[in-house]
C-alpha cells in the first residue's frame, strides 16, 4: 500500500516526469488529480472483477542495476487472484526455468503488472512490490486454478501501491479464441434449428 508522503501517482511521476508533462502541456491536469489524492491504492470490487476474467497479463521486474524484464504470465479465467484489498496472487508454473524474475525480485521487489482486455479495450497499471514464496499447500488450495494442467514451481504474492485505467486508444480488438468458437458453435446450432423448421414446412 501507498506508504508516500505525496500522491500515489508519484510511484511514476517523478520530478522528471512532471517536467516533461510541465514542457509538453499535460501537467496541469494531472496536477488536479494529484490534488484528490492521485490514483487508487486498494483494489476496488470494479478492478477485482477485472481482475477475475484475466487469462495473461505481464509482470515486469528490474533487477539490481536498473535492467528491466518483462514476463507474460497465463492460465485460466481466475488465475490472478485478489487475496485480501492490497494483495493479489498467483501460481508461477513450471516454465524455461530462467528465473529471472525471480532473481530480480531478490534484488529489487519493485515490480508491476499490466492488464489488458482486447475484446473490451481495456488496460490497467498496477505498481508495487512483489516476492516469490513457497507454493505450501495451504497457498495451492487458494492460488492453483482447479483442474489445469500445470506444475506449480511457487507462488508470487504482490502488494499493490497504486493503479490507474487507460483510455482504450488504439487497443485492437481482439477475442479469445474460444469465445469466438462458442459463438459460432451457437450460430450453427441456430441455422441447424431454423433449416429443419424450412424442411418441416416444405414436406407440408
Amino acid at each position: 500500500m501507498n506508504t508516500r508522503s505525496g500522491p500515489s501517482s508519484d510511484i511514476a511521476f517523478t520530478p522528471t516526469v512532471k517536467a516533461i508533462q510541465s514542457h509538453k502541456g499535460s501537467r496541469a491536469a494531472y496536477a488536479g488529480m494529484e490534488q484528490r489524492g492521485g490514483w487508487q491504492t486498494a483494489i476496488e470490487p470494479d478492478l477485482a472483477a477485472f481482475i477475475e476474467q484475466v487469462r495473461s497479463f505481464f509482470l515486469a521486474t528490474a533487477n539490481s542495476e536498473g535492467q528491466p524484464y518483462v514476463q507474460h504470465r497465463g492460465g485460466p479465467p481466475g488465475f490472478l487472484r485478489v487475496l485480501d484489498r492490497h494483495t493479489l496472487g498467483f501460481t508461477d508454473f513450471k516454465g524455461n526455468r530462467q528465473f529471472i524474475t525471480e532473481g530480480n525480485l531478490q534484488d529489487n521487489p519493485k515490480a508491476f503488472i499490466f492488464l489488458i482486455d482486447y475484446a473490451r479495450q481495456r488496460r490497467i497499471k498496477i505498481w508495487g512490490t512483489a516476492k516469490m514464496v513457497e507454493a505450501t499447500p495451504a497457498l495451492l488450495s487458494r492460488l492453483m486454478p482447479d483442474g489445469y494442467r500445470a506444475m506449480p514451481e511457487q507462488i508470487v504474492l504482490f502488494e499493490v501501491e497504486a493503479w490507474d485505467v487507460n483510455c482504450p486508444q488504439h487497443i485492437p480488438q481482439r477475442f479469445e479464441a474460444e469465445d469466438v468458437a462458442r459463438m459460432l458453435a451457437r450460430r450453427d446450432a441456430r441455422i441447424a434449428e431454423l433449416e429443419a423448421l424450412l424442411a418441416e414446412r416444405h414436406e407440408t
